[in-house]
């Protein structure tokens, strides 16, 4: 596991500070990596969302898997 020094704000650091206080993370870099994993969480629900959006509008590939891939 690597160490990742980064520069928050003063309000970053207090909700980090309160987050510990409060018993919702054990430590500070608990909330770090909570954040970062929602965060990846997120992105791929976006991800989904945007690519349902996209075969809704007709945009998605159809038709034999092996050709599709050959035209890539």
């Amino acid at each position: 596991m690597s160490t990742l020094s980064v520069p928050l704000t003063p309000e970053l650091e207090k909700f980090i500070n309160n987050q510990v206080k409060s018993g919702r993370a054990s430590n500070k870099a608990d909330v770090v990596r909570r954040a970062l994993t929602r965060l990846s969480e997120d992105e791929a629900v976006e991800m989904i969302l945007r690519a349902q959006k996209e075969i809704a509008d007709g945009k998605g590939l159809r038709g034999d898997l092996r050709k599709l891939a050959a035209q890539i």
